[in-house]
């Protein structure tokens, strides 16, 4: 549903004069949302929108958005619609030249906005662009990456990693040797705080709603690569991820989910070159994976509940 009197699109922006449109989906993230939504109100710019998607949140996230920021459009999911739905949604009402999709749990460094607009106007054949994410300790948090490969996936979530953890495969894939101080293009960058040009989303259409959650945005710069768009990271726009903010309420769902965005990933753009061998060790790889982390939620889950018995009883 989407709140009333939310969603009139004034004509300045409908003729494309806001610079920047902030999309943030929200699911029970009420706190670190209100501190997001302020860090992008302080953040500069004056030709800047806010949108928040809700999906469907129980602990009055949405109540707190209307309250709170009357200037903020506000979207509200009757269901949890996922990242990559929701995001469209915002998209689909935004008018700005670009579209910042932010985590909730983001927080916007002064001058970001102002920033990430002079490089994309610049820079007019980068489609995608990330900012440089840091976690909260300061350290940097890695948001671009190389495409996967079936060998940094062998050597990056097996035993193998142990025996061969600086191994190039997995450096590689992460650009593990690179202090992410400059500039340079990748091939994608992470939806937890990803600029896409509008002309870019006209071209290779919105995201891919297939995703519930998790590898949209590796997607997202498959496809823009794939067009011939340039796809970016740009250390000169900073925000703070406090990172899973949502995923971590619902663990066991969220690994199911990410594996099969992986495996939908695979399917949509590898599973037509791959191997016999590639279609059949990817999916077990994968299956294998998912139940090793949900079997160690589970364990770790009973050891807690056990030790609260014992606790409990002396």
């Amino acid at each position: 549903m989407f709140y009333q009197g939310r969603l009139h699109v004034p004509a300045s922006i409908s003729n494309g004069a806001l610079d920047l449109s902030v999309i943030i989906v929200s699911w029970n993230t009420a706190s670190e949302l209100r501190d997001c939504i302020l860090s992008a109100i302080s953040a500069g710019g004056s030709n800047v929108e806010i949108i928040v998607v809700d999906n469907a949140s129980s602990d009055g996230s949405a109540e707190m958005v209307a309250c709170e920021f009357p200037d903020v459009k506000l979207i509200v999911n009757k269901s949890n619609r996922g990242f990559a739905k929701a995001s469209n949604q915002g998209i689909r009402v935004s008018g700005g030249r670009y579209i910042l999709l932010l985590n909730p749990d983001s927080i916007v460094r002064p001058g970001a906005f102002d920033a990430l607009i002079r490089f994309g106007d610049d820079n007019p054949d980068a489609g995608i662009f990330g900012l440089k994410v840091l976690n909260t300790d300061g350290s940097i948090q890695y948001s671009c990456r190389q495409f996967p490969t079936l060998a940094a996936g062998i050597f990056r979530n097996t035993i193998l990693r142990h025996f061969f953890p600086k191994n190039p495969y997995v450096r590689d894939y992460l650009l593990a040797e690179w202090d992410h101080s400059e500039q340079r293009d990748v091939d994608w960058v992470s939806g937890a705080a990803l600029v896409a040009r509008r002309e870019l989303i006209e071209d290779i259409g919105l995201l891919d709603e297939r995703f519930f959650m998790y590898c949209e945005d590796v997607d997202l710069g498959y496809r823009a690569k794939e067009k011939g768009w340039r796809v970016s990271y740009f250390p000169g726009a900073v925000v703070v991820h406090a990172c899973a903010k949502s995923s971590d309420q619902t663990p066991d769902r969220m690994i199911i989910e990410h594996h099969k965005s992986m495996y939908r990933f695979f399917l949509k753009h590898y599973r037509k070159d791959a191997s016999i061998a590639k279609r059949i060790i990817v999916p077990l790889g994968l299956i294998a994976r998912a139940s090793g982390f949900v079997g160690r939620n589970y364990f770790y889950r009973l050891k807690r509940y056990i030790g609260k018995r014992r606790n409990a009883h002396g």
